[in-house]
């Protein structure tokens, strides 16, 4: 199995999960946060893993990437930074109680 398969069900599981948030409060700005967020967490990974390979800690084997790489690090390291970015808070989303307002709580 290759590592992009192996992130393929994450990656589905994290945008089925982010579109049953779409119909919550604040979508918008949770979606324009989660993009910050990932961009930081791709930014970050891509000088850490690369530092890691530079240093020899670890390395991929050739047959199980696609070959594309940023730096040293091969593009499929950057689904879990991206599925970290936008499924979290999509679970929090999902498994918190909606506020009740005044007017639910009066019988």
């Amino acid at each position: 199995m290759t590592y992009l398969l192996l992130n393929l069900p994450f990656l589905a599981m994290t945008a089925v999960v982010t579109l049953l948030t779409a119909s919550r409060p604040g979508f918008g700005r949770r979606m324009t946060a989660s993009a910050i967020a990932a961009a930081v967490l791709i930014a970050l990974t891509a000088v850490f893993d690369n530092v890691m390979i530079a240093a020899g800690l670890f390395t991929y084997p050739e047959g199980l990437i696609s070959g594309m790489r940023i730096g040293l690090a091969p593009i499929e390291d950057f689904a879990y930074p991206l599925c970290a970015a936008f499924l979290v808070p999509a679970v929090f989303v999902l498994l918190s109680h909606p506020r009740r307002t005044a007017q639910e709580v009066r019988p």
